[in-house]
């Protein structure tokens, strides 16, 4: 456990352990709770966690997860589980005939109970699953259930392996003899999962293409498949960003077939999409149009609308959108109700969230732990854990339990703050209670540790990361990659990089790059010529952010050579005897060190007189000052922004043209807007 890693606390002690627990409300109806009213201000003047002057936070004892967990599926056999789960960890044991042979040497007997646990566990190493199903298909009494053939499905297609998945989807598919019994793997699920992948990468038309094909599979999609799978088209489209794809489409169908009636669901997917990408327009028009058709809203259809002004930060038209479905007759709910104190919180407008949930509370639907969980990240964003703490054991006195996505709010706001000490203790409170944290729990954890520059309790979280289930992901590989490089562990990140390589994760290109640096500066070349080699044996784009510097190196003749150009700027400042001569000099080319030097030699020319040159002088004197303030803070961006000089050189010339008088004859116009293009 991490509490041996964690060091003694001064400002922070250490949580309680659990003395008791809070029996959770057997029935958490809010109806049969009595409530306690208190006003907004009283609620959040004073708490158990910690404010200033009190420097100890006090978690409220959480419930059990669940006192009435639903009956669990057979367990797979764990001595198998465990034997697969070591071949997988086991750098030397490579997808295909190596981890074929080391599963025929173990001599295991596949199930498909064993393998989909293997599935849930590993699903970011697609290669390995992908092997594994093909060595279990190989066996002569396995035979894969649809819910395993969607899962060797999902697994390649998430790694962007869509050939692979469809050689497996049309192996099933096409295949004669057995055609019947192969056909039953593939269904409407299969198909939905290639839509959501190609949606997720990006490419829509692929998405609607699988579409297309999968309508020609009469067997498979029958008209009320048809109906759910093109919802599934929209909704995946939409909820990636490809709206407007996804209305071409939508129109185009209406166009094409006159007697085909849209289901109120696809209007709801198109307009959550709309608002989504924050398109109002195109939203209100479409909310037009329905109305124009006389197509029936839902509560769905005004919950996706205050949804989507909520989302603009028009909480009083979401206000208005209630108001007028009331009239239509049509109940408001926690689809409706939540947006609403979601957005209020979120704008800090604490004490009107707070309203409108006892608002709520007294309606017979009441709040859900949704509700809770937008007020505890309100607070969490704002920076107040002591009014997050009170939601909290509001919550759980209310009978709702918490769930990893509330503790997440709190994990955000340590991982965003740099509190590596809190959010260890409640990770550590978590565990002890019985909760298991989610993927997302253990990402914000190791990017906090990551940050922060904890390597050893990075390490020991993607430890426990791995054992609880979670395999590591492409963005939890990468920051601990990231961290290795910083700490000048070359060898432990060579290992985790060619462990996703083994895996099927493709690194990322930044990752790659800045590895072969750190290896190259260190004269490690063979170890980079083997990274160089790994990377070249997967397909990946060489696109690197605008804020990349290559090396150190490169960073530090950058600033050489602004220290020049400096220099070559103050020499000319120093013998000009007329700022007009600098005005007229500008050049928006590139090469603006050229019209610097014409500008020396022009002064040089004319240089016969020494009058104003202590004016001058100070210039000279400010602006250097002002541009080794900059330099240091762009020390490592790979773009020096001009106005952003200005402003500092502007600054500084003031000071000095308000601390010297004899400034005579030099106005602040003259030199305070002067534009220094070379930077």
């Amino acid at each position: 456990m991490l509490t041996r890693f964690l060091k003694p606390r001064k400002v922070l002690s250490s949580l309680r352990s659990l003395t008791s627990t809070l029996n959770p409300n057997p029935n958490p109806n809010p109806k049969h709770i009595l409530l306690i009213r208190t006003s907004p201000h009283h609620l959040f003047s004073s708490s158990w966690l910690s404010e200033s002057g009190n420097t100890v936070i006090q978690w409220p004892s959480l419930p059990p997860p669940n006192p009435n967990p639903p009956p669990e599926p057979a367990s797979p056999n764990q001595k198998a589980l465990s034997l697969i789960s070591n071949l997988f960890s086991n750098p030397s044991v490579t997808p295909g005939p190596v981890l074929h042979a080391e599963l025929d040497r173990a001599g295991l007997k596949p199930d498909p109970a064993l393998l989909l646990a293997v599935f849930e566990r590993f699903g970011s190493s697609p290669k390995l699953l992908h092997s594994l199903f093909l060595w279990a298909q190989m066996r002569p009494a396995f035979r894969p259930g649809p819910k395993l053939f969607d899962a060797a499905v999902n697994a390649l297609a998430k790694a962007r392996e869509f050939d692979a998945a469809w050689k497996l989807v049309l192996d099933h598919v096409e295949g004669d003899g057995e055609g019947e019994e192969k056909q039953r793997l593939v269904s409407v699920g299969t198909f939905a999962i290639m839509i959501r992948r190609y949606a997720r990468a990006g490419m829509s038309k692929l998405a609607i293409r699988t579409y297309e094909f999968a309508r020609d599979y009469k067997s498979i999609v029958d008209s009320d498949s048809d109906v759910r799978l093109f919802e599934i088209l929209m909704d995946s489209l939409c909820k990636e960003g490809s709206v407007k794809e996804a209305s071409e489409y939508f129109f185009l169908r209406k166009e094409l077939d006159i007697s085909w009636v849209p289901s109120i669901r696809v209007y709801n997917i198109m307009l959550n999409g709309w608002f989504r990408t924050r398109k109002l327009k195109q939203g209100e028009r479409l909310w037009a149009e329905m109305k124009k058709e006389n197509v029936r809203p839902t509560v769905v259809t005004y919950g996706t609308l205050v949804e989507g002004y909520c989302r603009m930060r028009r909480v009083e038209k979401a206000l208005e959108m209630v108001g007028e479905m009331t009239k239509e007759g049509i109940a408001p709910n926690a689809i409706v109700y939540n947006p609403i104190i979601d957005a209020l919180a979120e704008a800090g407008r604490f004490k009107e969230a707070m309203g409108m949930l006892e608002r709520f509370h007294v309606l017979e639907i009441g709040p859900t732990d949704s509700t809770y969980n937008s007020l505890v990240k309100g607070f969490c964003k704002a920076a107040d854990l002591a009014g997050a703490s009170k939601i909290l054991k509001m919550m759980i006195s209310r009978g709702f339990l918490p769930s990893p996505t509330t503790y997440n709010y709190f994990f955000r706001y340590f991982s965003r703050c740099g509190k590596v000490e809190e959010g260890m203790n409640l990770y550590t409170k978590m565990v002890k209670s019985g909760y298991t944290p989610d993927r997302l729990t253990y990402h914000l954890l190791v990017k906090m540790l990551c940050e922060e520059g904890r390597l050893d309790l990075a390490v020991q979280v993607s430890k426990e990361m791995r054992h609880n289930g979670f395999d590591m992901d492409l963005a939890t590989s990468t920051m601990l990659i990231h961290l290795l490089c910083r700490m000048h562990r070359l060898e432990e990140a060579f290992a985790e990089f060619e462990d996703m390589i083994r895996r099927g994760i493709v690194p990322q290109y930044l990752t790659f790059q800045r590895m072969k640096a750190e290896l190259k500066k260190r004269g490690m070349t063979e170890m980079a010529q083997k990274l160089c080699k790994l990377m070249s044996s997967v397909p990946y784009s060489a696109n690197l952010p605008n804020t990349y510097v290559e090396d150190r190196e490169n960073a530090y003749a950058r600033r050489k050579s602004i220290i020049q150009k400096a220099k070559a700027f103050s020499d000319m400042l120093k013998d000009c005897k007329d700022p007009s001569e600098v005005r007229k000099s500008r050049s928006s080319s590139d090469n603006a060190v050229s019209s610097t030097n014409c500008v020396m030699e022009d002064i040089e020319r004319k240089r016969n007189t020494d009058t104003g040159r202590g004016a001058r002088e100070l210039i000279y004197c400010c602006l250097i000052h002002a541009l080794t303030k900059f330099i240091h803070c762009t020390v490592w961006s790979n773009d020096v922004c001009c106005s952003s000089f200005t402003r500092v050189c502007d600054a500084q010339l003031a000071a000095g043209i308000q601390s010297h008088a004899y400034l005579e004859g030099v106005t602040e116009d003259q030199y305070l807007r002067m534009e220094i293009s070379f930077c």
